[in-house]
């Protein structure tokens, strides 16, 4: 790093902060209120919708986690990033026009007004603890990385990262988050084009990079130029079974796409249904970059570390990005590439913080102080969000015992455990009507301590706590693969949930006006509209990304 490299992130700063500052500051020098605050005033186009939406998912755990499946030849993983387009297009579709239409700040308040009010608490609790244990203190970490390989000490780096984050936020809340975001994304996206690029040219090119690959795989225990550019394995693999992926990782997407306050509180910003739903198209096409973008550098970095250019543990194969940035990157182009993972990381975190601190404020301190002024609302948000970062912190020692197979892994198993009771209960609840508020707790409790079992048991035979009869029920229960178990455990709750509710009686129609489908009595004709094409064009282009980088394609 030198002068030119530490200007260009200053600049970066700069602009992030001079933003911010404009998000945060109105006009006519009045308060900001909760839906200024909280949804940005409900006024935002698709533009900004759909780069928020990229750049609060591609966070450092993102980029990391990807490019270190690159340099371990798991591009299996790519495919989260590719289903993502396609569950973006449910969300646009099915999901939107319900959230907009029952005029909600938070997710658990959509559960009230479709099943109850225990629902909605439940969600409010386990989302809070999801974004302590899968996002907040993950991007923590993540960021801390980055801040390590640059020579700054771990915990240093940590908190670093929440002080320069938290300030903007918390000043100026979705706003000051939703339009720094649309910066930092063109930011990050530059700057792992840089990588790329540059990573390639070190190689001589694509050609190059092909011919390390294949010379590499000649040694005992290296993996071959097809297992690199293959998203598809058997249904035996332990690990990414393609069962797993088509079946499995949807009930995650459709839980963290389409149900999750961290996500979707960018498209209740929206003006309206449409800019809502092309903000949501929008990010779905960008959601099929992180395979050229973070997959490919990573493949990058195990080819140069072949050749002995740069160096890094394959056991922490989640440092090959960083590795590659700060070894062989020019100066100019090292200070964009280190504002890019900067940009992913802030972006992703601010939109955590203002996430929970919404649930914290909407869900509880509003529910128990209904007399709140608006001035009150957004105070509390602002302690809220301090509190968390204050219990995120304090989980980041427990994440190296779960963390086995890198952060990305990390991540999709964890959410595999919580999000299958979440999914059934909304995604079955806007298509049924019949479906009840007791079958939806009871599906939501039973769910949670399935899934919770599965966690503490894993954290436990990890570390060793607990010795496991191999050919008993509870080895069987460890060895099923996390996708796998996602699966069986949202089809286990649909049927509870059926189950439950047609022993009850259904809830009032007319409760369930806005938040279920109604049978049409006039049948409206079908038309191209513009919505309709871009939904077209973005799975033809997933299907050509899935031959592409496929045994057929590559051959």
């Amino acid at each position: 790093m030198n002068f030119l490299d530490f200007s260009i992130i200053a600049i970066y700063f700069g602009i992030i902060l001079w933003i911010a500052k404009w998000a945060s500051s109105k006009k006519d020098n009045s308060e900001f209120s909760s839906v200024d605050y909280f949804l940005a005033g409900k006024n935002q186009g698709w533009l900004v919708i759909g780069a928020s939406l990229f750049a609060s998912n591609i966070g450092s755990e993102i980029i990391l986690g990807v490019s270190g499946a690159g340099a371990r030849a798991d591009m299996p993983m790519a495919n989260f990033e590719i289903l993502a387009s396609l569950v973006l297009i449910l969300f646009g579709w099915v999901f939107v026009p319900f959230y907009l239409r029952a005029s909600i700040y938070t997710m658990p308040e959509f559960l009230e007004k479709r099943y109850s009010r225990a629902c909605r608490n439940y969600l409010s609790v386990v989302s809070i603890l999801a974004y302590i244990i899968t996002k907040i203190s993950l991007i923590i970490f993540a960021g801390a990385l980055v801040f390590e390989v640059l020579g700054i000490p771990f915990w240093t780096g940590a908190i670093i990262t929440v002080i320069a984050t938290g300030l903007y936020t918390v000043l100026g809340g979705l706003k000051a988050v939703i339009y720094t975001d649309m910066v930092q994304a063109v930011i990050l996206i530059l700057g792992t084009v840089a990588v790329a690029i540059f990573g390639l040219y070190q190689l001589g090119g694509w050609s190059g990079m092909i011919e390390t690959l294949s010379m590499a795989s000649l040694e005992a225990g290296n993996p071959s130029v097809d297992q690199f550019f293959n998203l598809w394995r058997p249904k035996e693999d332990s690990d990414y079974p393609w069962t797993g992926i088509l079946f499995g990782a949807p009930i995650l997407g459709v839980w963290y796409w389409c149900t999750d306050q961290y996500i979707v509180q960018r498209a209740l910003s929206a003006k309206d249904v449409s800019n809502a739903r092309k903000g949501a198209l929008f990010a779905g096409y960008l959601k099929l970059l992180p395979v050229f973008l973070f997959f490919i550098p990573g493949v990058i970095a195990y080819a140069l570390l072949q050749k002995g250019i740069i160096d890094f543990s394959l056991e922490d194969a989640d440092q090959a990005l960083p590795a590659l940035i700060t070894q062989v990157m020019p100066s100019g182009l090292k200070g964009l590439a280190i504002a890019g993972l900067l940009a992913a990381l802030m972006s992703s975190l601010s939109s955590a913080f203002n996430s929970s601190s919404t649930l914290l404020t909407i869900d509880f301190y509003q529910k128990y102080r209904p007399d709140a002024s608006e001035k009150d609302l957004v105070r509390f948000g602002r302690l809220a969000t301090v509190i968390l970062v204050v219990l995120s912190l304090g989980w980041i020692p427990f994440m190296d015992a779960l963390m086995g197979g890198g952060i990305f892994h990390y991540l999709q198993s964890i959410q595999a455990y919580i999000s299958p009771p979440i999914t059934a209960v909304f995604l079955l609840g806007l298509f049924f009507k019949w479906i009840n508020a007791r079958g939806a707790i009871v599906t939501l409790w039973l769910g949670f301590a399935i899934g919770l079992l599965r966690l503490v048991l894993e954290f436990m035979s990890n570390n060793q706590n607990i010795t496991v009869d191999p050919n008993g029920f509870l080895a069987y229960f460890l060895d099923i693969n996390f996708l796998h178990f996602a699966l069986f455990l949202f089809l286990f709750c649909s049927v509870v949930l059926m189950a439950v509710s047609k022993m009850g009686q259904p809830q009032p129609p007319e409760s369930l006006a806005l938040v279920t489908f109604q049978r049409k009595t006039v049948s409206t004709p079908f038309r191209f509209s513009t919505d309709v094409v871009l939904t077209i064009v973005l799975v033809v282009l997933v299907l050509i990304l899935w031959w592409v980088f496929s045994p057929l394609g590559i051959g």
